[in-house]
């Protein structure tokens, strides 16, 4: 049974592992877009750097968190964060699910949306969201979060975006950036190339309708688009971006 969720509303996760995959639909001028997540303790902010996962750092070191990477399917493409929920460390209150599209606003994404599985299973999606940013300014987005609630997770879907990019929400949640290197003129990523001709736009949100879905197959092809800001010494280099916050 699928939930179609709306903005802020949530549902309680009985599986103890789980697949949030970010899908979207491409074609010319759209960006990629890349999935991450953070882990919070309970004052909101990560413990260390070491709590961010996202391309330059795919496994948390607990191994329970990690990306399982991109793929492209008959209804757009994915990039996928896998949680083992029942080995996740105590010191874990939440984890934020974000889309980062790097540096370039969310108003030209088509069709963004987050479907959440239970991964020991091949059934439909536990939940669904589409996600319409506030003002499409926005380059980076939590689409939403695991969290504690007693002894079990619940997943709630938010929506809420940053205009200066995955730099800007990972700074605001405790992640350290070289701001020495952004003073010294860190170079901007490569353009990616254009991509293929639109598909046909998801259907829209159905809020109280039980929605069918099929279990995505994973494996990332080699000819997809990739991309990685430098990453030396330990230390973020993300481009630098606005510095305007939207919709927290």
């Amino acid at each position: 049974m699928t939930h179609a969720m709306l903005k802020g509303s949530n549902v309680p996760l009985k599986a103890t592992t789980v697949r949030a995959v970010l899908r979207w639909t491409p074609g010319q001028g759209v960006p990629d877009v890349d999935a991450s997540a953070l882990l919070l303790g309970p004052d909101g902010r990560v413990r260390s750097d070491e709590d961010f996962v996202f391309y330059n750092q795919p496994r948390h070191p607990s191994g329970k968190v990690w990306r399982l990477g991109k793929k492209r399917g008959a209804e757009g493409l994915t990039d996928t964060i896998q949680t083992d929920l029942a080995g996740v460390e105590p010191g874990v209150s939440q984890i934020l699910l974000v889309a980062s599209a790097d540096g370039v606003a969310f108003d030209t994404v088509r069709s963004l949306s987050i479907l959440l599985y239970d991964a020991a299973t091949d059934g439909d999606p536990i939940a669904t969201f589409d996600i319409r940013p506030e003002t499409g300014e926005e380059t980076a987005l939590i689409c939403g979060e695991l969290y504690r609630r007693g002894e079990g997770w619940k997943f709630r879907a938010l929506g809420e975006g940053y205009s200066n990019g995955l730099k800007g929400l990972a700074t605001d949640f405790g992640i350290s950036v070289d701001e020495s290197e952004e003073a010294a003129g860190t170079a901007d990523p490569a353009p990616l190339p254009p991509g293929p001709s639109l598909s046909q736009p998801l259907p829209p949100e159905q809020p109280t309708a039980q929605v069918p879905q099929q279990q995505p197959a994973y494996g990332y092809p080699n000819n997809l688009p990739t991309h990685g800001y430098a990453y030396p010494d330990g230390s973020f280099q993300l481009p630098p971006q606005g510095p305007q916050f939207i919709g927290r």
